[in-house]
């Protein structure tokens, strides 16, 4: 099965006040479209630096990031947003939802930012699949963590990614709910063969998953 995401001697370095810090040391790996990989580690790790330098959401000091055999960093920041919207989707740990929008709005926005004309019929579906048909019309404030967290999801899933990050996507809720959240994600990955890459602490939720990889003080250091 071909590569959907390829990096090439990653590498990402800060400065601080003590001096220069090396977030990532030359990481480079495959994922194969369809595929599921968890990216495990301690905290400071390198995980999520490691997860938005794949989604481009932030650039690197050395290496290479190809989707579908695109140098992600070739492009400019304009680009790299319009290859986000095309295939890329993310959920955040802390849900990251609009609070002036409701579930439906915040589900419609980055199809409607990719102009396509569907996107409260598809907006609307996808709702309807996570069980939150009735709750369309509700804010953030009015909706419960784990349902918060749904509307992230379907959010990520509508534009039907080629690639959808997840940071610690059960990280801010309780076990029942965190279980259910990873169901729902492996049930759309299967039904959309979208490929997941998700950053956890949570060994079931990475148990779940195709292949493990651990950080290490910023460098990949096995498959688990």
């Amino acid at each position: 099965m071909a590569d959907v995401l390829t990096v090439q001697a990653l590498g990402k370095r800060v400065r601080s006040p003590e001096g220069e810090l090396n977030l990532l040391h030359d990481v480079s790996l495959s994922i194969s479209a369809g595929e599921s990989v968890a990216v495990v580690g301690a905290s400071g790790a390198g995980k999520s630096t490691l997860l938005g330098l794949l989604a481009g959401l932030d650039t690197p000091t050395a290496g290479r990031v190809m989707v579908d055999g695109e140098d992600l960093f070739a492009l400019d920041e304009d680009q790299r947003a319009q290859l986000r919207s095309e295939k890329v989707g993310f959920v955040f740990q802390a849900f990251q939802l609009l609070p002036n929008l409701t579930a439906l709005e915040n589900v419609m926005l980055p199809m409607e930012l990719a102009g396509r004309h569907d996107a409260a019929g598809v907006a609307r579906q996808v709702l309807e699949r996570v069980g939150l048909g009735a709750r369309t019309g509700h804010y953030p404030k009015q909706l419960s963590g784990g349902e918060q967290q749904r509307v992230a999801i379907a959010r990520a899933f509508a534009p039907k990614p080629r690639l959808l990050f997840a940071d610690e996507p059960t990280g801010n809720l309780d076990r029942k709910t965190g279980a259910r959240i990873i169901d729902l994600l492996f049930e759309l990955n299967a039904e959309q063969g979208t490929t997941l890459v998700l950053v956890t602490h949570d060994p079931s939720l990475a148990r779940r998953c195709d292949r493990q990889l651990e950080l290490e003080d910023g460098r990949l250091k096995v498959e688990v």
